[in-house]
């Protein structure tokens, strides 16, 4: 505005001379309306491969996606782990990584099974089945991928990983041949978890502990060798029938008894009774007598060792001629004097030590009594209790147990009891010949001896935990553990909707083929051109030859579905997406999900690359928490707490839940509810409107024309680029170890105070009062303009959203996602301190002024007059500044004395008001012609300027 323009112009059009910001970035972010746009132009624009193009040559950083299940709509929980993962992905790349991200899905499996028989009904034919499975997978995939995608996660959409993807299964058959020519893998009748409901084994993975109640049994066992009993004891003869006293948990088991367990260290006692002599551990005399309210003396005491071998009978043996045999004591050290009476019954079809005892004793496969079938009914042909459920089947053993004479005692606990993960369900030991992975020294089928390994499985998966880094660190610990106490990995699952397992057994001996080897391959190149339904289509005759044919049974089992995503750094990282690998191994450099795939994901990954290189599949593992209520309560329809991400992202905006998630600590549970999100949400908007302030002051400003030399900025200026270097150090730290809370925390107290509190409060007056292109203006502006670069950067991987928004109007490549963390002046230690210590001191004088403006004596801190007396030090500090130090403290006018420690004493100006800059100055109206302006105004908009040094 030129001066004859302005000489009689009144007072408020001086507004119009003032260089207020402007933007078109709104202050209002309308997420939830706004961001499926952004979805889109990603998608369309593929965003994804640009950044691909962006880093080809650059070092690879690659997080490999555990897949999340094809079935259901996606939950909280879901988001959190996708959030993380894109987090991380997108700081790795601003990083100057490579940083790749394929999502994938687990795709086969008994869920999916479910799903289909209860739209279907039941006893569905194989191939319909798999037919089945894989169109409902594949529904699941598109509504699941469209809410991950709304959810701002940045992937290769267009390609993610199936493991029902042809290639795949066929990748995971390769991946077996190779298990298996490294001899880890054999057949073996085990006790292994069972699930009636899933009609099939289960993986240690796949059990959680639950309480249960059931009925505790004292079982009086009659000795069938009275005189070896007598013996063993020291004594000539018995004068009462005998009696070894067992206390299960199991009564279903009681049937299929076929062993006694004792310790053979533990010392035994006859103790005579009214119900006979009978034999206990000693240090559990006294409480089983007070449990089955029963006086006794004890006759003779003697170590369990003396006790091997002598036979005792069935309890029901002169019940039912079902139940007239033997049962022998086995020495065994699981047999405690902790509880119970000392005593274990051994049924070997459904315990692991059971079964271990009585093979180790001699007992063939053939002779193990397995009367329960896979449904948990009982067998016809049982004696006593055929074709009852063995749930069902409980209170009528312990009834005939009591009519038979056998029981002395039964009560109902509360116990900690396995459950199938899936369906919630009590489950059993059940032995069933199966194919199992071998944890310790032992021979696998087809081994190639020059690949066997020297170091057994387990000592190579826990060599390869202690070169692995854990986020956090008591990660390593809960990993070590497991697989240190877990037993051989059943693989082998009864079901449909799976990879097979393509064997051929030998009708008589039950051995595989000869050439499985290469009928391994046969069947991965089968699968890879249709799928494993073109193998179900295959049969004996079709491999094996008319020959061979008639002597063979096809397998029918599946490999479980640990095995499908345990193995995809192998058929995935190498195979359909092979350039998600490093040259050298391992394949991943995270993988990352919630802390119960200690037991799942992590742990079958860990086996399966152990067994085919030796080493983990990854260099890091991250673990979350679960998410939860306000009030820490874990999420459930039924108490009505669940928080839908959907729902969310539909009202708030995903921006919000990508928020909580970065500002939430994830190695505990992440707490969630509406009273959370609104804080969120308030969060948010101050990060905004920080934003919006530094788009909008920099908004005539081209660095190209208009940026000054670092050496020429204002001190102040000089000090904001330091102070922002010092804070990107401290969030680059933060994001190489994959923390985000800290980041969210620091982020908003360098927005409130650095700058907001700080730096853009002193700023003001110089923006937009000095001249648009002074030096003083422009100072401000290069600095506000990197430390805005900086800020989109440092936001990006959590706000990826709001980041892309504000790049669009401020950035000049297609996507924020394609720069570089910004490289910033390197921080002056010196400026840093003394400035800190300017704030210090401006921390006092406000609140000195504040109480005088409480008093009424002033209006706003521009009407203050301050006169700081200080030491020497401080006031040294202080003069330094010059005429510049009122504008730090946001004054019209301020007195330095020097003292010996801080004083402040504020009083109101004398002096008028300028309309426009509102500082309050002697010199207003100086100029004639425009009698409400400072002298400072007037030199800004007609002189030559006023000349800032330091603020």
């Amino acid at each position: 505005m030129s001066e004859s323009n302005t000489k009689n112009a009144p007072a408020s059009s001086y507004r119009s001379t003032l260089n207020m910001p402007d933007t078109p970035f709104p202050m209002r972010g309308d997420l939830a309306k706004r961001e499926p746009a952004w979805v889109r132009e990603w998608n369309e624009n593929g965003t994804y491969q640009r950044l691909r193009d962006a880093r080809r040559g650059a070092p690879k950083f690659i997080l490999h996606d555990g897949p999340p299940y094809a079935n259901g709509q996606l939950h909280i929980g879901h988001a959190v782990n996708k959030i993380l993962k894109d987090m991380i992905v997108k700081a790795r790349q601003l990083e100057g990584f490579d940083a790749l991200y394929t999502p994938g899905w687990d795709c086969h499996g008994l869920p999916i099974e479910n799903a289909i028989e209860k739209l279907h009904g039941r006893n569905i034919p194989r191939d319909e089945m798999q037919s089945r499975g894989r169109a409902f997978a594949t529904e699941q995939i598109a509504q699941q991928k469209q809410d991950f995608q709304r959810l701002g996660v940045l992937g290769e959409w267009d390609n993610p990983y199936q493991t029902m993807a042809y290639a795949s299964e066929a990748g995971e058959l390769r991946a077996l041949k190779k298990v298996m020519e490294r001899g880890f893998v054999y057949r073996g009748l085990k006790p292994v978890y069972w699930c009636f409901d899933c009609a099939s084994s289960l993986a240690e993975f796949e059990i959680e502990y639950q309480d249960k109640q059931s009925q505790t049994l004292d079982v009086m066992f009659p000795a069938a060798e009275p005189e070896k009993l007598a013996a063993a004891f020291g004594l000539n003869a018995l004068e009462q029938p005998a009696f070894a006293v067992i206390w299960t948990t199991t009564a279903w088991t009681i049937p299929a008894n076929q062993a006694l367990n004792v310790n053979p260290e533990l010392e035994y006692s006859l103790v005579a009774t009214e119900r006979g002599l009978l034999m206990v551990a000693s240090a559990l005399l006294e409480q089983c007598l007070a449990r089955w309210g029963l006086e006794g003396t004890v006759v003779a005491s003697a170590l369990g060792e003396k006790l091997d071998h002598i036979n005792f009978r069935h309890p029901l043996a002169h019940v039912d001629p079902a139940f007239d045999r033997l049962s022998p004591v086995l020495l065994a050290e699981y047999a405690t004097a902790e509880d119970g009476t000392g005593i274990v019954h051994s049924a070997p079809a459904y315990g692991v030590d059971d079964f271990n005892s009585c093979v180790a004793d001699g007992m063939r496969y053939e002779d193990i009594l397995n009367p329960v079938q896979g449904n948990g009914v009982y067998a016809p042909d049982l004696g006593l209790f055929g074709g009852q459920h063995i749930w069902k089947a409980v209170p009528v053993i312990i009834d005939a147990l009591k009519v038979a004479g056998r029981l002395l005692d039964s009560k109902t606990i509360t116990h900690s009891y396995p459950h199938c993960w899936r369906h919630k369900t009590p489950v059993i030991y059940r032995a069933a010949a199966q194919w199992f992975i071998r944890m310790d020294e032992g021979e696998g089928v087809f081994t190639d001896p020059a690949q066997k390994p020297e170091k057994t499985l387990r000592q190579i998966a826990l060599e390869a935990i202690e070169h692995t880094s854990f986020y956090p660190e008591n990660g390593r610990a809960r990993l070590r553990d497991m697989i240190a106490g877990r037993p051989d990995w059943c693989i082998s699952r009864q079901r449909s909707w799976g990879v097979p397992l393509p064997f051929f057994l030998h009708q008589e001996t039950g051995e595989l083929h000869p050439r499985t080897l290469e009928i391994i391959d046969q069947a991965a190149e089968i699968v890879e051109a249709g799928g494993i339904e073109a193998w179900s289509r295959v049969t004996a005759e079709d491999i094996l030859g008319p020959q061979d044919a008639p002597h063979y049974l096809k397998s029918t089992d599946i490999l479980e579905v640990w095995f499908d995503s345990g193995s995809t750094f192998w058929h995935v990282l190498r195979g359909t997406h092979a350039g998600m690998h490093h040259d050298e191994g391992p394949e991943a450099d995270l993988y990352l999900e919630g802390h119960d795939q200690h037991r799942g994901w992590f742990h079958s990954s860990l086996l399966l690359a152990s067994a085919i290189f030796g080493r983990a599949p990854y260099r890091g593992l991250l673990t979350h928490g679960f998410t939860v209520d306000g009030q820490g309560k874990k999420m459930s329809k039924s108490l009505g707490n669940t928080v839908s991400p959907q729902e969310v992202s539909g009202k708030l905006g995903a921006e919000i839940i990508r928020l909580w998630c970065a500002s939430t600590d994830y190695s505990g549970d992440l707490a969630i509810d509406d009273k959370i999100l609104a804080r969120v949400v308030d969060a948010y908007r101050r990060i905004r409107n920080t934003l919006r302030f530094l788009l909008a002051n920099v908004s005539d400003f081209d660095p190209a024309a208009d940026a000054v030399a670092e050496a020429d900025l204002l001190e102040i200026d000089r000090w904001a680029l330091a102070r922002a270097a010092q804070f990107q150090t401290e969030v680059l730290a933060h994001y190489q170890v994959y923390e985000f809370h800290p980041v969210v925390a620091k982020l908003q107290l360098f927005c409130s105070e650095d700058l907001g509190g700080f730096y853009l409060d002193v700023l003001k007056d110089r923006l937009y009062t000095t001249a648009p292109k002074s030096l003083a203006r422009r100072s401000a502006q290069t600095a506000l303009h990197q430390i805005t670069h900086a800020m989109l950067r440092w936001m990006a991987p959590f706000l990826s959203f709001t980041a892309e928004e504000a790049w669009k109007l401020f950035g000049h490549s297609p996507s924020i996602f394609l720069e570089t963390f910004t490289t910033l002046p390197a921080g002056d230690e010196g400026l840093l301190a003394k400035w800190q210590r300017l704030r210090e001191i401006r921390d006092a004088v406000n609140k000195e002024i504040e109480a005088v403006r409480a008093a009424g004596t002033v209006g706003s801190s521009l009407q203050a007059v301050v006169r700081l007396a200080a030491g020497p030090e401080d006031h040294a500090l202080l003069a330094s500044l010059g005429d510049d130090l009122k504008f730090i403290f946001i004054i019209s006018d301020i007195e330095l004395v020097a003292a010996d420690a801080l004083h402040i004493t504020v009083n109101a100006s004398s002096d008028v008001k300028c309309e426009r800059c509102w500082h309050w100055r002697a010199d207003v109206g100086q100029d004639a012609a425009h009698p409400t302006l400072c002298g400072r105004c007037t030199g800004n908009l007609y002189g030559a300027g006023e000349a800032r040094l330091h603020a």
